[in-house]
């Protein structure tokens, strides 16, 4: 059954507009009585049909409530610095399937794209869509938000403080595991920055420890950038969320 995403809180009746009004009219061919499972911003789900079309919207009519939680306990935001289009997208659809709360792209010394004000607002657009589908798709219950495109120096800045742990994987380290690391964090929200293509220099290596960011190892075999991301996303889900 397909899943919606309702900018409100669910009712009796509500409306469904926008893309998601379109898909189901001229994509899917809806027709009355058709049901579809809707979240609300809460995280409310409920099975609801279909009754009416207009132009531009759909109106839905609620069938039964559903007791459906399926976000992980771990607030958990992937830090992932620049790669080449088609493996960002990767990165986004596989984070949000894994329950990663927020995807902040970093822009970073060893980035292979580079992107203008313009095009790196296209890029966060497309990368949202991609997040929304993987939402729709795996059967979340909340929305992945990617944010801008920010700075490294600006990430540490704004996504520290109490309560947060920012773990990142460095190829130069060779002791501490990602596993052993998280199995000794304590705060409630995890940061987990991934590298680009190169890697992170030793600047920007000291630049994250200074600011309280722990350096950990996936093991000794070297790992694209991509399967970095996923493999570490997986095993902090197994130590502190829901995977385990």
């Amino acid at each position: 059954m397909r899943r919606l995403f309702y900018k409100g809180l669910l009712a009796d009746t509500i409306e469904i507009t926008g893309s998601d009004a379109h898909h189901l009219m001229h994509v899917m061919r809806a027709k009355a009585g058709q049901e579809v499972t809707v979240v609300d911003d809460e995280g409310s789900v409920a099975r609801m049909a279909m009754t009416a079309f207009r132009e531009d919207a759909v109106t839905l009519v609620l069938q039964e409530r559903l007791a459906a939680n399926t976000e992980s306990p771990l607030e958990l935001v992937l830090a992932q610095c620049l790669l080449k289009a088609d493996k960002m997208d990767y990165v986004v659809q596989k984070a949000v399937e894994l329950g990663v709360t927020e995807i902040v792209p970093v822009r970073s010394h060893n980035c292979v794209v580079r992107y203008d004000a313009k095009k790196a607002a296209a890029r966060q657009s497309r990368w949202q869509k991609i997040a929304e589908e993987a939402a729709k798709q795996c059967g979340r219950t909340a929305l992945t938000e990617v944010a801008p495109i920010t700075d490294l120096s600006a990430l540490l800045q704004s996504y520290g403080g109490e309560n947060t742990e920012i773990v990142f994987c460095y190829e130069n380290e060779d002791e501490t595991t990602v596993k052993s690391c998280l199995q000794a964090v304590k705060g409630k929200r995890l940061i987990l920055l991934i590298g680009p293509e190169g890697g992170f220099t030793l600047d920007e290596a000291a630049q994250v420890q200074s600011a309280g960011g722990r350096a950990v190892t996936l093991g000794p075999r070297i790992l694209r950038a991509e399967t970095a991301a996923v493999a570490a996303v997986t095993v902090a889900q197994y130590e502190n969320g829901d995977l385990g």
